[in-house]
């Protein structure tokens, strides 16, 4: 027997589709039941990738007893947050206004108006863990809804215009303007609240913050800010040598569950891998350490094993847990790793000891976290082996444990393509290909550039309109404003990384997009859903960075970056709204960290680099490549090709006034005042340092 999830294009909505429960997913056909016989809506919320949420289901919804308590109380909705952010974002909301952190499954209570009333997260079966039992807050709330009618309707709506509230637009900085100075004053305090220890912020669960590392790491370069410079590299070098890498098969895992990076939740997210291929390239070329670059290298590798289609498509993520048990996928114990490199005795040693494998491990039941746990040098030592030999030996043990680690029961990767996602690393992996100079890998990212382009985007009379997700033949759901920004975003680093004008024609259509769906003129600032999408209790503008960046400081960056281009309407818009989020994120630079570098791009203004030249003449070649090698944290970079017309149109504010000459050159531009004409590839390196 099946519900009516079976149907549903999400993985992790059809994960629940044996379910007891008589699930719904969000639609007409729930709430029109559910005010027809006035029964109150449990709202489920989760993700595939989702520890948590396994766990509930096979406690609560796979229980018959909790079911048919369910199923007579209540409609029972099951919502994929990653196909409906919006509905995600708002019901969060009621978690948060209730004193208690939000997070997944998230558990909502709604009135037939779709007002909540009462809201949590895990609940376990039983009373335990200092909690009461699903069964026991199912009573609570379907006796509440029949006998105290009038309270429960009051309460709703005072939660509901409480929420109202906390989505509005942040306080206006009236009397905090942007300067210069703004970036050095972020950092600062961001300072404040990094571990000096182990890297990173807070203690633990202790997430990566790509957007507050990528803040610092801005104001080590524009400010020289030697502190911000050795918080990134220490956080940047903690986390790659502690568990929440996968030191076996790359990429990192979602989070560490301790203040030391060490023990992962186990999940690996395209979104995080996305961000930190771009940081880690971005912090090797500003720190000048090559290593950084591996690491951005390998988690390239890990999406292109695991995570892209045929069609090049980027899957949205893989499990934590394998066979009910989480992490076992990643997890060793000393005898498997002395099983597998028995007859490597030196490759078995130098990987016990550098990474500090042991008989009771630093896991569940024995088992061990892959995570370095000593120098290399000091090891080397031990072993009374060369460095490079031990390096050797590691690397030998790392490619037999990794195809042994092949051959096990793999987590379930949830299939569907998200706009969003997929725009993160589209333009992180066009960031490497052109940092990198290779080819193959810009090919990567053009190639699920074309898949979404060619599968989620609809246009008529220029208009562009963007869908949610596709999973296989199946397309899903209306873009948010993160879908159009990153993708917009995205189609700007593949317009500097190949000087092919469509990309650059394609941001400004999505820029318009997001004017005409997301822009709120009257009160400038972005709604997250557009004007013609689905009526919830409430449409905010939540201007904070999550575990990805906010949807409007990204708007803000592309306006800024097609202002420069074509129309100088778009950067007016978005200085109106960084303007207003000026004071808000100076008060909490953690949270609004990605505001913080478009705030600062605002005031101190793009580097625009104009390259002049037939865009495949290697002296033209060789300018661009030498753009690349230097880390300049707000860079424009325009190809104008005299053969080409449509290179001038996409870039005509800029493009104006700099002919073509006897030899491709450079211009180096700031606002309307640009250097004399560079030739040389050295010098125009020496300009941009």
């Amino acid at each position: 027997m099946t519900n009516r999830l079976a149907d549903e294009a999400s993985p992790y909505l059809q994960q629940h589709a044996h379910n007891p429960v008589d699930w719904y997913p969000w639609g007409r056909e729930a709430l029109e039941r559910s005010e027809r016989e006035n029964k109150p809506i449990l709202l489920s919320i989760g993700y595939s990738a989702c520890h948590w949420c396994h766990v509930m289901e096979r406690e609560s919804f796979d229980n018959e007893a909790i079911a048919a308590q369910m199923n007579r109380d209540f409609v029972c909705i099951k919502v994929d947050r990653e196909e409906r952010p919006d509905l995600d974002q708002t019901y969060q909301l009621v978690v948060q206004l209730m004193g208690r952190s939000g997070g997944w499954p998230l558990t909502v209570f709604l009135t037939p108006k779709q007002q909540p009333f009462f809201a949590g997260t895990y609940f376990p079966p039983v009373d335990r863990y200092g909690m009461s039992g699903l069964p026991k807050i199912l009573e609570a709330v379907a006796d509440a809804y029949k006998t105290r009618a009038t309270e429960i309707a009051t309460q709703a709506a005072e939660i509901t215009e409480a929420m109202i509230g906390a989505t509005a637009s942040p306080q206006r900085g009236d009397h905090v303007s942007p300067t210069p100075g703004t970036l050095s004053l972020l950092a600062e305090q961001l300072g404040k609240r990094f571990d000096a220890i182990h890297g990173g912020f807070g203690d633990k669960p202790k997430f990566p913050n790509t957007m507050a590392i990528d803040l610092m790491l801005a104001a080590s370069v524009l400010t020289d800010d030697k502190s911000s410079r050795e918080r990134v590299s220490l956080a940047l070098a903690s986390m790659r040598v502690g568990g929440i890498w996968d030191h076996l098969g790359y990429g990192f895992h979602r989070y560490s569950t301790d203040e030391s990076w060490t023990v992962p939740h186990f999940e690996k997210m395209l979104y995080d891998n996305a961000l930190l291929v771009r940081l880690y390239a971005d912090a090797s070329i500003a720190l000048g350490d090559e290593s950084l670059a591996v690491t951005a290298r390998q988690i390239i590798e890990y999406l292109a094993r695991e995570m892209i289609s045929e069609q090049g498509g980027i899957y949205s993520s893989q499990d934590a847990d394998t066979e009910g048990a989480e992490g076992k996928y990643f997890v060793w114990t000393l005898a498997e790793i002395s099983e597998v490199l028995g007859a490597d005795d030196e490759a078995r040693r130098a990987f016990v000891a550098f990474y500090g494998v042991s008989e009771s491990g630093n896991f569940e039941h024995g088992a061990n976290v892959i995570c370095v746990n000593r120098e290399l040098d000091e090891v080397a030592s031990e072993l009374a082996l060369s460095k490079e030999l031990t390096i050797a030996a590691l690397e030998r043990a790392r490619a037999a444990l990794f195809e042994v680690r092949e051959r096990r029961s793999k987590p379930f990767t949830d299939d569907k393509v998200l706009v969003s996602w997929n725009a993160l690393a589209i333009g992180a992996i066009a960031r490497c290909g052109f940092e990198w100079d290779e080819p193959d890998v810009l090919a990567t990212a053009e190639y699920a550039y074309s898949f979404i382009r060619g599968s989620l985007w609809s246009e008529e009379a220029g208009a562009v309109t963007l869908g949610r997700l596709i999973r296989g033949e199946q397309v899903r759901g209306t873009g948010f404003l993160d879908d159009y920004a990153y993708l917009a975003d995205a189609a700007l680093d593949l317009y500097e990384a190949t000087g092919e004008p469509r990309y650059a024609a394609d941001a400004t259509k999505l820029a318009a997009a997001i004017v005409n769906r997301f822009y709120d003129e009257a009160d400038p600032g972005f709604f997250f859903t557009p004007s013609d999408g689905e009526v919830l209790v409430c449409r905010g503008k939540d201007a904070y960075d999550h575990a990805i960046p906010n949807g409007g400081s990204v708007a803000c960056r592309v306006f800024l970056r097609v202002g420069t281009l074509v129309d100088a309407k778009y950067a007016e818009r978005a200085e109106r709204v960084l303007v207003n989020m000026t004071q808000s994120v100076s008060q909490n630079p953690l949270g609004l960290s990605s505001w913080g570098v478009a705030i600062d791009r605002l005031v101190r203004g793009a580097h625009d680099v104009v390259v002049v030249g037939p865009r495949h003449d290697p002296a033209t070649r060789a300018l661009v490549r030498a753009v690349s090698q230097v880390y300049v944290p707000h860079r424009n970079l325009v190809q104008v090709d005299p053969n080409d017309l449509a290179s001038t149109s996409v870039a005509a504010l800029v493009a104006e006034g700099k002919p073509q000459r006897d030899v491709p050159v450079a211009y180096v531009c700031k606002g309307r005042a640009c250097s004399l004409p560079i030739a040389d590839p050295a010098d125009l390196i020496r300009a941009l340092q």
